[in-house]
């Protein structure tokens, strides 16, 4: 025996009224253990990380009395024996536990099992030999695990249930527990959990923590600070050029689409839960190069900020298995919801016949049809829609299909006014008409590029001493050149890059 008994960390515990504050998910979870373990047997409480499994546990050992075991013991004990006799330390450990108690609560075996599974482990699968001996003696046992399945020996006995996803009720009660009664009765519940659904416990209540002594923090304030300190993007927005919709000319009809049927769900949350708005699941923007489809992603990036997040030819290329990484994005996204994920170019990384991503985006995207992913669009730009493949397209998937166009003549006048404007005489003296005259079919992204060849070929004559000319001389002459690399590139047809710089905003 380990321990004396008379000085046994188990030693029988007279059952005392459960001190454990459970909120309304955590205790319909408890009840289900009880009413299990009533009727004898093996229970486990699967929670993902953060729900308050221990919280529940400690609360039915409070009730039911027995004994609770913790890694804190379960190290202890280990300590008395070699690093690798983890299974002669668990079998030690459960049998003093039971020398004094009828029923056991054994804490995160999740974290066990991850060491005694490894293949590099030399004993594996001898703990699974020491939960049959132990289990088949008719003990009553509650296991707490993370999510995933126990081991075989509890599996096929245990009476399974999870703590299901906090709502508002439970995000109220943890700001209950942590904050004064005023604050907390200050506090919309309700939309802070629209606004933050998938935060688990230790989050809103460091949050409580942050707020517990300031004067009267509104909600908004509250939901501000939840959002930076919890919603998590895969891109570095001080990397991405900051742009916004404004910076789309002559895309009104695209701009307004974007702004009824993304943003609004995403950011008015009373309006959505009050007529249960969701953004579209999927969205295709299509156009040539240079279009604005980017832009669109960049101003996203800025305005969703932890709710965006991107995938493009960095994730897909250089690595056979890239499921785990997109798979990372799409859970990320759905913890993050509402979110909007990201994929620039899908066509270029359709073109190179990635059969194996085409097919495990289409399985993720029809994932996002349950309940808990439904607030989760997934957005997708496209050059060439021949390129995509039909099931893509089909009706259910694509639910916007947004068309982004070369500027049309008033659209061109407004971009050149625009970056003109911001230059120094007599370069911001240019005569706007004539160049959106002279630049017809340019996209935006050639404007850009002709004011910038334009501003160096005045500055160079400057420099050099030249005779400077007619300031629109310059930019008509960047736009012959433009003009000209387009038509070398139509006759040399390079192969298409699969591979982009990451977010190449």
């Amino acid at each position: 025996m380990l321990f004396a008994e008379e000085t046994s960390i188990f030693a029988k515990r007279v059952r005392t009224p459960s001190a454990f504050a459970l909120t309304p998910a955590q205790s319909l979870a408890a009840q289900d253990v009880l009413k299990s373990l009533s009727s004898g047997g093996v229970c486990v409480l699967r929670a993902n990380p953060g729900m308050g499994r221990s919280t529940v546990l400690r609360h039915v050992h409070q009730t039911t009395g027995g004994a609770f075991v913790g890694m804190r013991q379960f190290i202890d004990t280990l300590m008395l024996h070699r690093p690798d006799a983890i299974e002669q330390a668990f079998v030690e450990l459960v049998e003093e536990a039971f020398a004094h108690n009828d029923v056991v609560v054994l804490d995160d075996l999740h974290l066990v099992t991850a060491i005694t599974n490894d293949f590099q482990y030399e004993r594996r699968g001898l703990l699974d030999a020491a939960l049959e001996a132990t289990l088949a003696q008719g003990r009553r046992m509650i296991f707490g695990y993370d999510a995933g399945h126990a081991p075989l020996p509890v599996f096929i006995r245990a009476h399974t249930t999870k703590i299901g996803d906090f709502t508002a009720a439970d995000f109220e009660a943890i700001a209950r527990a942590c904050l004064s009664s005023e604050t907390a009765e200050r506090l919309d519940h309700a939309q802070i959990h629209r606004s933050a659904p998938a935060l688990n416990a230790y989050q809103i209540a460091r949050a409580c923590r942050h707020f517990a002594r300031a004067n009267r923090p509104s909600t908004e304030e509250f939901v501000g600070w939840l959002t930076a300190h919890n919603l998590t993007s895969n891109v570095e927005i001080q990397e991405v050029q900051p742009v916004s919709f404004a910076d789309l000319k002559g895309m009104d009809d695209v701009i307004e689409a974007l702004e009824a049927k993304i943003a609004l769900p995403f950011e008015n949350s009373a309006l959505a839960a009050q007529l249960n708005l969701k953004p579209k699941r999927g969205v295709l923007l299509a156009g040539p190069p240079g279009t604005g489809k980017t832009t669109i992603g960049r101003a996203l990036a800025h305005r969703l900020k932890g709710r965006f997040f991107l995938i493009d030819g960095t994730v897909i290329a250089g690595t056979g298995d890239f499921h785990e990484s997109v798979s990372e994005i799409f859970e990320a996204a759905k913890k993050n919801a509402p979110a909007v994920i990201f994929i620039d170019d899908t066509d270029v990384i359709f073109e190179d016949n990635n059969k194996g991503f085409y097919r495990y985006l289409l399985t993720m995207m029809d994932g996002l049809e349950s309940a808990s992913a439904e607030r989760v669009c997934v957005m997708m730009t496209a050059m060439d829609i021949a390129s995509l493949p039909p099931a893509m397209l089909r009706s259910g998937r694509i639910e916007l299909w947004l068309e982004t166009r070369l500027p049309d003549a008033e659209a061109r006048e407004a971009i050149l006014r625009e970056k003109l404007a911001r230059l120094p005489q007599p370069i911001a003296g240019a005569d706007i008409a004539l160049l959106a005259a002279a630049s017809r079919n340019l996209t935006g992204a050639d404007l850009k590029a002709v004011i910038e060849d334009g501003k160096l070929g005045f500055a160079y004559d400057q420099t050099t001493g030249r005779t400077l000319r007619a300031v629109e001389d310059y930019f008509l002459e960047a736009i012959e050149a433009v003009r000209e690399n387009r038509r070398r590139y139509s006759r040399s047809k390079p192969p298409r890059m699969t591979e982009t710089v990451k977010f190449g905003f």
